[in-house]
């Protein structure tokens, strides 16, 4: 284990390696397995207290090629690397346990794709599918595939980096190359990555969000700067090692995911879905969120005042009223 980053590796098959985090009681069989958006890593540091107080154990994984994880290998799809990646992580951390605990899988942003798809995988595929008790869902993206209407809610920078255009054009993958060879150039440094953070989350707040934000830091003991400075930080390891990650994200979007979201099966379905949106979120619109919501069943909507990462201000109180709704 790194202690600078409370990260652990676990090798896998063909010479892969997998990145996670943990914290909590590790003997606990109530597990929380969260993954991350883009441009982070999975990290455990100021875990809620509703976490702790409901002897939980935390699990955050790096997602397939961010970070120190290893992307799929060719020619393995994400869908697939990903279930195995995660059957691989929960088998070594509960080896005695038969596949026998209790699941709570959330995701955040671009995190709520891989959410959405260990939710509604086949269980030979993830066969702790069975386990998920809950599936929380912060800033929810859809599946393109099968929401007609994403793009008419996209920003004109997410239209360019993972809308449509880079499905239409003869070499779909020209659109990702061009936005990668200019975010390589904001994410080469720390004190780059901090600037473009500010530019494109908080400058873009609101002057009552910028209150909030800084009533949020002053509850959590973030000194000024501090917060920025961890999202600059943990940007720039994200690519460190590769920009596989982020070069797979507009085929995930718009690629099968293993099942049709209006038709899973009862059992699937029987886990409770709660999704946290926020009213002045561009990145991931209301829009979508209100899309699942009727999509998938067993649901419940949070809508929260703010941006994209508002939820960081309410994150208490929203892993409470999860676990609540679970219970």
């Amino acid at each position: 284990m790194d202690e600078s980053t409370h990260e652990s590796t676990l090798a896998l098959p063909g010479g892969r390696t997998l990145a996670y985090a943990t914290s909590g009681n590790p003997h606990s069989t109530t597990v929380l397995l969260y993954l991350h958006g883009s441009f982070t890593v999975g990290q455990t540091s100021k875990v809620s207290r509703a976490i702790a107080l409901k002897d939980i154990h935390y699990i955050s994984p790096t997602l397939p090629g961010w970070g120190n994880t290893s992307p799929p290998s060719p020619p393995t799809p994400y869908v697939d690397c990903l279930t195995s990646d995660m059957t691989a992580l929960l088998d070594h951390l509960y080896p005695e346990n038969g596949r026998d605990i209790k699941l709570y899988v959330s995701g955040g942003s671009f995190g709520t794709v891989p959410a959405q798809i260990l939710y509604g995988a086949p269980y030979d595929k993830f066969p702790y599918g069975r386990c998920i008790v809950g599936v929380l869902l912060m800033g929810a993206v859809p599946p393109f595939r099968y929401h007609k209407d994403y793009a008419k809610h996209m920003t004109w920078s997410s239209y360019f980096m993972t809308g449509p255009i880079t499905q239409w054009l003869p070499f779909p993958n020209l659109v990702v190359h061009l936005v990668k060879f200019w975010m390589m150039t904001q994410m080469s440094t720390v004190d780059n990555a901090e600037k473009f953070f500010q530019g494109f989350v908080f400058d873009k707040m609101d002057e009552a969000e910028k209150e909030e934000y800084a009533q949020w830091k002053a509850k959590g003991g973030i000194a000024e700067g501090e917060a920025e400075r961890k999202f600059a930080t943990n940007a720039v390891r994200s690519v460190a090692n590769s920009w596989e990650g982020f070069r797979f994200m507009p085929l995930i979007l718009h690629s099968d995911w293993g099942f049709r979201p209006d038709a899973l099966d009862e059992e699937h379905s029987r886990p409770f879905v709660m999704l946290v949106t926020s009213s002045g979120d561009k990145e991931a619109p209301e829009a979508w969120t209100q899309y699942l919501a009727v999509t998938y069943k067993n649901t419940k909507v949070k809508t929260l005042r703010g941006g994209h990462i508002s939820v960081l201000y309410h994150l208490g109180d929203v892993l409470e009223e999860f676990l609540a709704g679970v219970e």
